[in-house]
């Protein structure tokens, strides 16, 4: 098993031997400001030690800003759904994390867009591979979403921006299985 880089969100140290930390997901709509802080707010109470927000469209990039205001101590990460300028405006709004798929946000000029703002604010990038939503080829290759596909995924995009400079990288791999999820993270391991 590989040593793990740790890389800080916010104050919370993932990898590298840190403890695990607590992240879930809030499931308000992002662009309802209070809505959604009500939500951080109780999952902090809960345990919770870092927020994800989705980041659909516009209105919720925009909302970040207050959010981040509301909630200046909470570690948040922009759930990135397809549009690199997502990111930007997520990054502006101050938050502590990205999730993307490099792959999916565009040409590498945009890839690369991202990645330079990332790294001048010191803002890590979680890849999230799901088997749900693998890369055509790697189906093709694999006949479906085995564990090896999973990892052939996320090393591609790791290699992205790796080739950018980018190194403060999280991963997750996710199945529609827990006994294919294990298998995904102890091949890539």
């Amino acid at each position: 098993m590989r040593k793990s880089k740790a890389v800080k969100v916010k104050d919370v140290v993932i990898g590298g031997g840190a403890a695990v930390a607590v992240q879930s997901m809030t499931k308000t709509d992002t662009a309802d400001v209070a809505g959604t802080v009500a939500q951080i707010e109780e999952m902090m109470r809960a345990g919770c030690e870092i927020v994800r927000l989705a980041v659909v469209d516009k209105d919720a990039a925009i909302a970040l800003k207050e959010i981040r205001k509301r909630v200046p101590d909470v570690p948040l990460v922009a759930d990135i759904h397809f549009h690199y300028k997502l990111a930007l405006m997520a990054l502006e709004a101050g938050v502590d994390k990205l999730r993307l798929n490099p792959g999916n946000i565009g040409a590498i000029d945009r890839v690369r867009e991202v990645v330079r703002a990332a790294q001048s604010q010191g803002v890590p990038i979680r890849i999230g591979v799901n088997g749900g939503s693998l890369e055509k080829d790697l189906l093709t290759k694999y006949g479906t979403a085995t564990p090896e596909a999973m990892v052939e995924s996320a090393l591609r995009h790791i290699r992205i921006l790796e080739d950018l400079g980018f190194t403060d990288t999280i991963i997750s791999l996710k199945a529609s299985d827990v006994h294919r999820t294990v298998a995904a993270y102890r091949l890539l391991a």
